[in-house]
């Protein structure tokens, strides 16, 4: 986890979860250690990718994985690569 603080992105309208995690990718095995508000933008990204979603959706889903190359490129890398 980064020891600066991170700021929720604007766009996000998801739930912030109060603590993070360690997830790992179902496909290769990796895992990450997610700060709390990389887990609440992982789990939507992962979620809305589940169902049909409208462009809006999509475009957020865009949005966070941008964030993710951003703000932590290792765990974009291992999990959503």
């Amino acid at each position: 986890m980064k020891n600066k603080k991170q700021e929720i992105p604007e766009w996000f309208h998801g739930v912030i979860y109060n603590t993070g995690d360690t997830v790992e990718n179902p496909f290769t095995g990796a895992t990450a250690k997610l700060t709390a508000i990389e887990l609440s933008v992982y789990d939507f990204i992962m979620g809305a990718q589940m169902f049909p979603t409208s462009y809006k959706v999509q475009n957020e889903v865009r949005k966070g994985l941008d964030w993710f190359i951003k703000e932590n490129p290792d765990a974009y890398m291992a999990l959503l690569d």
